[in-house]
């Protein structure tokens, strides 16, 4: 199962193991069972204070981590490979005493949860979005035993899938009700479940002693502006609804300069990295509600907190636009569907459809192909968007349809999932149907600047309006990235924009008159 080269490097991390660990195997005689068997002896034979044994359980094949004397446990349904290679080497540390890296009040507060929870989660192999959640959860549980955790892979526990209409990872459930999908981190787990640490937090939160610069997102622009202001030694704060923004959900990355290839969520990670080599007060899991301008501008949160600073640099980015016809919001993960690369599994022998003829649209039409049955692809124009080699490799496949010059105007489904969608050719007015089971959209973003209505201007698209300086119409308040009126919304744009604002709002603060400084400082 393991290649001599990935035996040596595991074997060199369970070398971190401190406490003995049993690996708890449910086989029976299929193939997948013997290749579980496999790699579960060959984990043990990399260390003295790992053993194997086996018994019965509901999901066969699966195995469990436990702590040998406790009921510290995680269990995985499948063969943790891929994506979910780490999630496995985590579990192995974790549970075998390994240190746990959070912040202490966090660990506190899992441990601190009153309650049994039992969570499943379903992934494939394939999504580089559900690591976190798996990681996550483990972690949860290691730290909480009343917390209980099972990874199912859909691709081997296919009936499962089918029968509660998985069409979407990872998605969670807790002690048998859906609990959420998408890519989520400890925090926002921690959110979901304690209310009251909610509330404690944002009281926590409008106790902070105002900013200099407090920079709402923290993607691309919103990193670089941290460590551009953090640079400078002011006082410096990132509010964030998740780290790493958009580019979590991207996969791969090839256009940054001085990076040949990397992918999302190592790019995230690198961006976080870099931004705690300062002195920055990274606030995440908080999502900004309200704008309150003045000598010392205030940032409203959802959970209840009120920051102040002298300057704010708002940098939330965009999310995947809708196309708002009916069928799509009822069928939002039982059909349709927003990341390819992540569901795509999920659909394979089916037949989709790709809406959006731009290089999104097209790379994920090329990305299905090699999965699903039949690939239709619908663009509104009269030609497709994308580059030209993505056209060329596109129309080269035999299991892809284009049509052109078609508007959507509604998914169908069942009242459970979807199994047609409904568009109307722009040149004849006729309207026609396709029998498929799934949708897969993607026409763009949409820029997250919804909860600044009123406050300052916004274009017609909802775009932040800024100038050459990334000034926005309220004093004090500059934007960057793919939330403003800035063309071309690429990542290397956004690091980029995202330092110049920051280099602004410094100019902004002393060119402030020094009674008003004084003033604030009060």
């Amino acid at each position: 199962m393991l290649d001599a080269t990935l035996k040596k490097q595991l074997q060199a991390y369970l070398e971190k193991v401190v406490q003995p660990i049993e690996l708890v195997a449910a086989l029976d005689d299929s193939p997948k069972s013997r290749e579980m068997d496999e790699l579960l002896n060959e984990i043990a034979a990399l260390s003295d204070k790992i053993t194997v044994r086996q018994e019965a359980n509901e999901r066969t094949p699966s195995f469990a981590i436990n702590r040998v004397g406790t009921d510290i446990g995680v269990r995985f349904a499948g063969i943790p490979l891929g994506h979910e290679f780490t999630s496995l080497v985590l579990a192995l540390l974790h549970v075998g005493g390994h240190t746990i890296k959070l912040e202490q009040s966090v660990i506190d507060q899992i441990a601190a949860l009153d309650g049994d929870y039992v969570f499943e989660t379903y992934i494939s192999l394939s999504c580089h979005n559900c690591p976190e959640v798996v990681q996550a959860l483990n972690t949860m549980s290691v730290i909480n035993p009343r917390i209980k955790v099972v990874t199912i892979d859909g691709g081997v526990f296919k009936k499962e899938v089918e029968d509660k209409q998985i069409l979407a990872v990872p998605m969670m459930f807790l002690n048998g009700q859906h609990f959420g999908q998408g890519r989520t981190n400890v925090e926002e787990i921690l959110s979901k479940i304690d209310v009251k640490g909610g509330e404690r937090k944002a009281a926590e939160l409008s106790q902070k002693d105002p900013f200099d610069v407090l920079i709402v997102g923290g993607g691309p622009a919103g990193a670089a502006a941290a460590i551009y202001a953090a640079r400078k030694g002011i006082r410096t704060g990132v509010l964030a609804d998740r780290f790493g923004g958009q580019v979590l959900d991207t996969l791969a990355i090839e256009n940054f300069v001085s990076l040949k290839a990397t992918d999302g969520p190592k790019f995230a990670v690198a961006l976080e990295e870099h931004v705690k080599e300062y002195d920055v007060d990274i606030m995440n899991t908080q999502r900004a509600s309200k704008l309150v301008g003045g000598k010392m501008i205030e940032v409203h949160t959802e959970s209840g907190a009120v920051l102040k600073s002298k300057s704010v640099i708002i940098a939330t980015g965009a999310r995947w636009r809708e196309i708002n016809v009916p069928g799509e919001k009822e069928y939002k993960n039982h059909g349709v569907a927003y990341c390819p690369h992540c569901d795509g599994p999920l659909f394979k022998g089916k037949r989709v459809s790709v809406i959006g003829g731009g290089n999104s649209g097209v790379e994920a039409a090329i990305d299905l192909a090699g999965i699903v049955k039949e690939v239709t692809l619908i663009e509104y124009g009269n030609e497709l968007r994308a580059d030209a080699v993505l056209q060329r490799k596109l129309y080269s496949l035999p299991n892809v349809k284009v049509i052109k010059s078609a508007q959507t105007t509604e998914i169908h489904g069942d009242g459970k999932i979807v199994n047609g969608l409904s568009y109307k050719d722009r040149i004849s007015g006729e309207t026609h149907r396709l029998d498929l089971e799934g949708v897969f959209v993607q026409i763009g973003l949409v820029p997250n600047a919804e909860w600044l209505k009123g406050t300052i201007d916004l274009s017609a698209h909802g775009e932040i309006e800024v100038d050459a300086r990334g000034h926005t119409s309220l004093p004090g308040v500059f934007a960057a990235g793919d939330v403003t009126t800035v063309p071309f919304k690429q990542i290397v744009i956004a690091v980029g924009e995202g330092a110049k604002a920051s280099l602004a709002a410094f100019d902004h603060l002393i060119r402030l008159p020094v009674e008003e400084e004084e003033q604030k400082a009060a």
